[in-house]
């Protein structure tokens, strides 16, 4: 039961948190590591009750974290070059 309890409390944590993660304020980065924490600590609760919990939301926050920073990279990257792209050719 209390295995239940932990589970339910851990699922809907990851849903409220997931959806302020939809935020457009949010860099990829921070949406990451939210979404990535709250499925790591539901997963671990699902498997390793609390301690599992713990355990798993902090590998996901660190793994959605670093792949949210990627894609916020990606996209620098993408609108420089657009930027680049849009100059007069007397600039470049």
């Amino acid at each position: 039961m209390k295995n239940l309890r932990i589970l339910t409390f851990a699922l809907m944590s990851a849903f409220l948190l997931g959806g302020c993660a939809g935020s457009d304020n949010w860099s990829s980065k921070k949406k990451g590591a939210v979404i990535g924490g709250a499925a790591g600590a539901a997963t671990g609760a699902a498997v390793g009750g609390t301690s599992g919990a713990v355990i798993g939301g902090a590998a996901g926050a660190v793994g959605g974290g670093a792949i949210g920073r990627k894609k916020d990279k990606k996209k620098r990257e993408r609108q420089r070059n657009q930027d680049y792209q849009q100059q007069p050719q007397e600039e470049r």
